[in-house]
C-alpha cells in the first residue's frame, strides 16, 4: 500500500464544502452518525486513555447513531443506536475550522482534523506515541474490506494519483470488528439518564466540555470484551478531561472564534503559527524534508 499525501489531506479534512461532488459515504442506510463530522476517526480504548494521559482530553468527542425506530433507545426524542439497550458510541477526534489549501485550491475555511498543520497538510502527531493506529493504517482497512478509500475520491474530483498501489498491508492492527470491538474501539454508556439534553446538542454540534468529557470516561472506564465500566476510572478520567488546557483546545477555540463560513475564502485567517505553534503545538517537517528522506 502506498499513497501520495502531498498537498491532500483529504482524510483528515471535511471537504464537503468544496467537492465538485456529493460526499455522503457516512450516512448511508439505518444508522448515520447524530453528528455531522466528516470521517472521524474512531479511537481505541487505550488511545483514549492515552490522550487523556497527555493532557489532550479536550481534543476528544463521542460520535453516536441513529437507529430505526423501535431498534435503539430514545433520548431527547431521536432514536439512539444501542446494545443491551444503551447508547452506544466511538470516541474521536474533533475538527475545527481551518484555513487550509488542499488539492490545490486556494486557502479556504474547512472543518480538519485538530492536530493537522493548516500550512503543511501533515499531521502533528505523526510518528509519536499518540498517532492512533486507524491515521496509520490509513487506508488499509478501507482497501482489507473493499470499501472505497479519501484517495480514490480525491482522485475522482480533483484528478491525480493518490492511491498508488492499493494491497492492503498484512498486518493490519486496528480493524476491530463485532465483538472484539466492544469495550475496545466500540463503547456503551451505562446510564441513559445522563446523557438527556446531550443527545440534542450532538446534532446541534453544541457539544459542552462536561458532554464530551462524560463520554471520554466512560470510554477509559470500558472493559474490553464486555458492556461493564468501571465507575472510578471513569470518574477520574471524566475529571481530567474537564481539567485539560492543551494547546489543540485552545487553537480550536481561537480557529472557531476568527472562521466566515465553511467553504469561504480565507484570505484573512489568522497564521496558522500564531494560533497552534506558539501555543506549543509541534511543527511539522514539510514535504521537502519528507521527499528528501524517501
Amino acid at each position: 500500500m502506498r499513497v501520495d499525501c502531498e498537498g491532500c489531506a483529504g482524510c483528515c479534512i471535511d471537504w464537503r464544502p468544496v467537492s465538485p461532488v456529493t460526499l455522503d459515504h457516512e450516512r448511508r442506510g439505518p444508522r448515520a452518525p447524530l453528528d455531522d463530522t466528516y470521517n472521524l476517526v474512531p479511537l481505541t480504548r487505550d488511545e483514549v486513555r492515552e490522550f487523556v494521559d497527555a493532557g489532550l482530553g479536550d481534543v476528544l468527542t463521542p460520535r453516536l447513531w441513529e437507529a430505526e425506530p423501535g431498534e435503539g433507545i430514545e433520548i431527547d426524542g431521536i432514536e439512539v443506536a444501542s446494545i443491551s439497550g444503551k447508547p452506544a458510541f466511538f470516541v474521536g477526534l474533533r475538527k475545527p475550522p481551518k484555513p487550509v489549501a488542499p488539492f490545490g485550491i486556494e486557502r479556504t475555511w474547512l472543518h480538519a482534523c485538530v492536530f493537522l498543520d493548516p500550512e503543511t497538510l501533515q499531521c502533528r502527531i505523526h510518528e509519536t506515541d499518540l498517532y492512533p493506529d486507524e491515521c496509520a493504517e490509513y487506508p488499509g482497512h478501507n482497501l482489507v474490506l473493499d470499501q472505497e478509500a479519501e484517495c480514490e475520491r480525491v482522485e475522482r474530483a480533483y484528478g491525480g494519483e493518490r492511491l498508488l498501489d492499493d494491497t492492503p498491508p498484512a498486518d493490519q492492527q486496528g480493524l476491530l470488528l463485532g465483538p472484539h470491538a466492544l469495550g475496545a474501539k466500540l463503547f456503551v454508556h451505562p446510564d441513559p439518564e445522563r446523557l438527556d439534553g446531550v443527545v440534542k446538542r450532538i446534532r446541534t454540534r453544541e457539544l459542552t466540555a462536561a458532554d464530551r468529557a462524560e463520554f471520554v470516561g466512560v470510554a477509559v472506564g470500558s472493559h474490553p470484551g464486555s458492556t461493564e465500566v468501571d465507575d472510578e476510572r471513569a470518574r477520574e478520567a471524566r475529571e481530567r478531561t474537564l481539567e485539560a488546557d492543551s494547546w489543540a483546545g485552545r487553537a480550536f477555540d481561537t480557529w472557531t472564534e476568527a472562521v466566515t463560513a465553511l467553504g469561504n475564502v480565507a484570505a484573512d485567517a489568522p497564521n496558522p503559527a500564531d494560533v497552534e505553534v506558539a501555543r506549543g503545538a509541534p511543527e511539522t517537517p514539510g514535504w521537502d524534508a519528507i521527499r528528501k528522506d524517501s
